[in-house]
Order: C-alpha cells, then structure tokens, then sequence
C-alpha cells in the first residue's frame, strides 16, 4: 500500500465512528486549552505586576521598619519604630537623594452625603505625586505650606471618587467629605493609574496632607515607611548605603548590631514578584499538561478497542497483501490525526478563553505564540507516544488467526 493511500484508510476509520473520535479527541482538546488559557493567565499576572512596579518608578527606594528580636525570635507585630524625624534626617543630611517622601496610614472610613466607602487614607507630603508617580485630573496637590498648617485638605484615588460620585467623580473637588468623623475639604483627584493586582489597588486610596495625619487623625509620630529617590539606576547601590549610614546615626545604633530598618529597591520587588508569579505560572501549566497525558491515555484505550473491533479487517488487508508496517502506519496516523485535530481545536478555545478573561473578566492575559506552538507539538507527541503500542499490536498479528476472530 502506498502512503498516500494508508492516510486515507486512517482517514475513513476515523469518520466511520465520529463521534468516537469527537469523544477520544476531547481529552487534547481540553489540554491543550488548559495550558494554553493557564500559560495565558501567568503571563498576563507577571506582566501585571512588572508594569505595576516599573509605574512606581525604578529609582525609587523604600525604607520600612525592621524586625525587633526578642530572644532570637521576630514576630510579624515585632517592628522597631520609624519617627518622623527620620525622614528629616535623610533630607539634611544626604547628598545623593533626589526626594524624601514619608508616609504613614490607616485604614478608614469615608463619607460623603449618603456615600461611604472604607479606603487607605495615607498622610504624605506635598511629593508625593512627583515620588510616587501620580498625575492629577482634577484639582490640585496640597502644599508644603498648608502641610506645614496642618490643613484638612485630600486628594482622593481615581477609585475612592468614583464611588463617592459615580456620575460626575470631579464634582468632588470642593465638597467636604468627612474622614473618620473628621470634615476634609477634596482639593483634587489623581488620574486613574491602573496596574490593580490581588496586592492592592494604587487608585483606592486618598491622601492628606502628613502633619494633619499625624496630629488630628493618626495621633502618631511614626510612620509606615520613607519613599526615597535615588539620583539614577546605577547610584542605587551607593544611596543605599548613605541612606543605611544616616539611619544608623540616628537610631544609634552600634557597630556590629544589626539594622533595626529595611531598605528595598523595586528592582527587589520586581525580582521578587516576577518569581513567585513565574513559578505559579509553570506550577498551573504542569497541572494543566497532565490533561494532556489524560487524553494521550484516553487516546490509546480507544485504538486498543479499536484494534480488537477490528481484527477481522487487519487480517483481510494482510491477506490482500498489506505488510506490517502498512498496518502499523494506518493505526499510528489514527491517532496522530486524532490529537492533531484535537490540539488546533485546543489552540482556538484556549485563545478564546484567554481573550474572554481579558475582555469579559478584565483580567490580564497574554497569549505566547511559544506556548501555542509548544501545546501543538506536544499534542502530536502525545498521538506517536500512545499510538504506537495499539499500532504495534495491530501490525504483529498473525493474518489468519485474525480471519479466524469472531
């Protein structure tokens, strides 16, 4: 038999029994979806957290407090404190650093006529939308002088407005809202800055100016961290350590003690959540190839049946002369046409899941053309792997003990 003529026998098999071969398919099918939509998904979230970060701006340095050991144990409440005075300590006394932007916070409730949202109220200096990279859209940004005065001025999150005011979110500006029970005049809006991941959303918050933070609503001098800017990527390294040598002057803190505050880069965060979300990626892509072995396995029962049902017509086509590699051929191009129609069918409800969960669920998707070309040839693989021993069985049998099968 020629090749050509062996496709089409393994091509009229198949469509004798349709919906067999719907069934035996559907198992790749869903594979190769799973790791196509899952891939899709990992990506879409490392991407999510990368441009959430790189928005944050690279040269940006965070100081939080440090863990307080007790007896050789920290405790996640264990934290040395972080006073005001720390931040001036970094404006006077440094001479790399762009911009010293301390923040301390809270989470309360917000009021405005009969709308009430629970949101981040943050006590931050007057640059805080030049260190933390926010625009405004409408309004203005508080002061230093009316920070200094300790006015009740906010300006709010793109999020936090349009659930006060979903009609007209910059109405606000102007209107008193009360925070905590506290009246605030809303001097601005910060445009919507997007990036919103299962960590926090960097629209649902409000921000007032530090010292009325401090002195009417938090009732604190320490804060929840010191956002400093770094001259440049490549002085990151040597603003960390004026930044680390003035802490440790101020906190007096003797040589061979360990720091009792922590700096981090976002080059740090970004390393940091690039690996956990890369890791989760390829964690629910392993899960998800396992469907593929599931339907390789599903695949090869169904030629095993196939080829018992069979034994009669495996034995007419040796007797007329068909050898055992023309057998083992029709049955193995069977199966290697089952699960290549199953991985193209695949491909498509995996790219049309992960569009429906960017478009339907807005959730962050990317489809890589290397994972749509990686769930194809696997699928191929899976059809030679789990073909080849129902081919095999087909190929070695004897033509007249098969005539003789009932």
């Amino acid at each position: 038999m020629m090749l050509g003529e062996t496709v089409a026998v393994a091509l009229v098999a198949l469509r004798a029994n349709k919906l067999r071969s719907a069934l035996t398919m559907l198992g790749i099918v869903i594979g190769v979806a799973a790791v196509i939509a899952v891939v899709a998904l990992g990506r879409g979230a490392q991407q999510a957290v990368n441009d959430r970060i790189t928005a944050l701006g690279t040269t940006m340095l965070t100081v939080v407090p440090g863990h307080v050991f007790t007896g050789g144990v920290s405790s996640a409440s264990d934290r040395a404190p972080l006073p005001v005075e720390d931040a001036a300590a970094l404006l006077a006394n440094s001479t790399l650093i762009r911009a010293v932007e301390p923040e301390m916070s809270r989470s309360l409730q917000l009021q405005w006529r009969r709308a009430n949202t629970n949101t981040q109220v943050i006590g931050a200096t007057a640059n805080y939308p030049e260190v933390r990279k926010y625009t405004m859209d409408a309004g203005r940004m508080f002061t230093t002088q009316e920070d200094d005065g300790r006015k009740r001025y906010v300006v709010l999150g793109a999020s936090v407005a349009n659930n006060l005011s979903p009609s007209a979110p910059s109405a606000l500006v102007g209107e008193n809202i009360r925070i905590s029970g506290i009246e605030f005049m809303v001097v601005g809006i910060f445009a919507a800055k997007g990036g919103a991941t299962g960590f926090q959303d960097p629209d649902d918050q409000v921000v007032i100016p530090l010292n009325t933070a401090r002195f009417r609503v938090f009732d604190t001098r320490y804060l929840r961290a010191i956002n400093v800017l770094a001259p440049s990527e490549a002085q990151i390294p040597e603003t960390m350590t004026e930044i680390e040598r003035i802490l440790r002057r101020q906190h007096r803190i003797p040589s061979g003690r360990d720091d009792d505050f922590e700096i981090r880069s976002q080059a740090d965060f970004l390393n940091t959540l690039s690996s956990t979300t890369q890791v989760f990626g390829l964690l629910l892509g392993g899960i998800a190839t396992v469907s593929l072995l599931v339907g390789g396995i599903g695949i090869m029962n169904i030629m095993l049946v196939s080829v018992t049902e069979r034994t009669r017509e495996i034995g007419v086509r040796k007797a007329l002369g068909a050898t055992s590699t023309n057998i083992l051929l029709q049955f193995l191009i069977e199966a290697v046409v089952l699960c290549i129609l199953g991985g193209a069918i695949g491909i498509g409800v995996g790219a049309g899941g992960a569009l429906a969960m960017r478009y339907g669920f807005h959730w962050n998707t990317d489809v890589a053309p290397a994972s749509v070309v990686l769930a194809f040839v696997f699928s191929a693989l899976v059809g030679v792997v789990f073909g080849v021993w129902p081919a095999r069985r087909a190929a070695k049998m004897d033509p007249i003990t098969a005539l003789r099968y009932e």
